[in-house]
């Protein structure tokens, strides 16, 4: 996670075009962030001060948790951000003190899909949890986004349980 403080030095950014790949900005809010991710799943408008507060919480997480957004800086201004995913660092006793990579919250705004933006965002996050020591990286996704992130390189392995509260 990026910070607007100079103790978070945030990663290289990847520019493809005039699109670019780069760590969350506290800035973001303003740039669609947060509607971008309503397109995922609820996600209430959060105030400046508490969408501070949460990007403080996590940037203190430092690299054992990064969200990845891509950016087009030609677009209007509160429609900057045109996908996001998140990479969050587990941290084992197994493997070794090893380390699992969890890929979650990856979305593509829906008038931006098709132009390999997702793939880029996760493409990316895997580098950096390949960087970062991870032995292997995992995600949960939909029956119907199998294929999508075969193409980003994961197989399918074991069945995802979960309990909603």
């Amino acid at each position: 996670m990026a910070s607007s403080s100079p103790e978070f030095a945030p990663a290289a950014a990847e520019t493809n075009g005039s699109v670019r790949i780069r760590r969350l900005e506290i800035s973001d809010r303003e740039r669609g962030f947060l509607t971008l991710l309503s397109q995922l799943s609820a996600c209430p408008e959060l105030t400046a001060s508490e969408f501070a507060a949460c990007f403080a919480d996590l940037a203190a997480l430092g690299d054992d948790h990064v969200i990845l957004v891509a950016e087009d800086p030609a677009a209007a201004p509160e429609k900057r951000i045109l996908a996001t995913g998140c990479l969050f660092v587990e941290r084992k006793f197994l493997h070794g003190v090893g380390k699992v990579g969890h890929v979650e919250d990856v979305v593509v705004d829906a008038a931006a899909r098709g132009r390999g933006l997702g793939l880029r965002v996760v493409r990316r996050l895997v580098e950096i949890a390949k960087e970062a020591g991870c032995y292997k990286v995992i995600l949960d996704c939909t029956p119907e986004l199998r294929a999508y992130y075969a193409k980003c390189g994961f197989v399918e392995k074991g069945v995802q349980m979960a309990i909603y509260f």
